[in-house]
C-alpha cells in the first residue's frame, strides 16, 4: 500500500540510500553489472574526449547510461523470477528472464549504433 503521509527531506534521504544499497548490491551480485561498470569507466572518457559537441557528448553518455540503467532491470526481475520460482523451471520464468536479457542487447545495440554513428559522421 502506498504512502499516504507527507513526503518531506527524510523521505528524499531514505530514496538516495535505497537507491544506493541497490547499486551497491547490483554491484556485488551481478557479474554482467560489474562488467558494464567497468566498460562505462572505460567509456565515459573516450566520450568525453571524442565527442564534439554537447549533444554528441550527452547521447554517447546517456547510452552508456541507458545499458546500465537496463541491467539493474533485468537483475532485479531476474531476483524476482528466482524468488517465486526456485529451482523449479517455469515457461513464464523463463521468458520473464529472456525479455530482461533481450532488453539489455538492445540497450548494448544502442550503444553501438550510436557511437559508431557518432564516430562515422565526426571522423570518416
Amino acid at each position: 500500500m502506498a504512502d499516504s503521509q507527507r513526503r518531506g527531506i527524510k523521505q528524499i534521504i531514505n530514496a538516495g540510500k535505497w537507491s544506493m544499497q541497490g547499486l551497491h548490491a547490483a554491484f556485488k551480485h551481478e557479474a554482467s553489472f560489474r562488467l558494464e561498470v567497468y566498460l562505462a569507466v572505460l567509456l565515459i572518457p573516450v566520450a568525453i574526449y571524442f565527442s564534439k559537441s554537447a549533444m554528441q557528448l550527452l547521447l554517447m553518455l546517456g547510452t552508456v547510461l541507458v545499458v546500465l540503467l537496463v541491467e539493474i532491470l533485468n537483475s532485479a526481475i531476474e531476483a524476482v523470477v528466482d524468488m517465486v520460482c526456485g529451482e523449479e523451471r517455469h515457461e513464464l520464468a523463463k521468458r520473464a528472464k529472456d525479455m530482461g536479457s533481450a532488453a539489455v542487447f538492445l540497450a548494448q545495440m544502442l550503444v553501438l549504433v550510436s557511437w559508431g554513428t557518432i564516430f562515422y559522421i565526426n571522423y570518416v
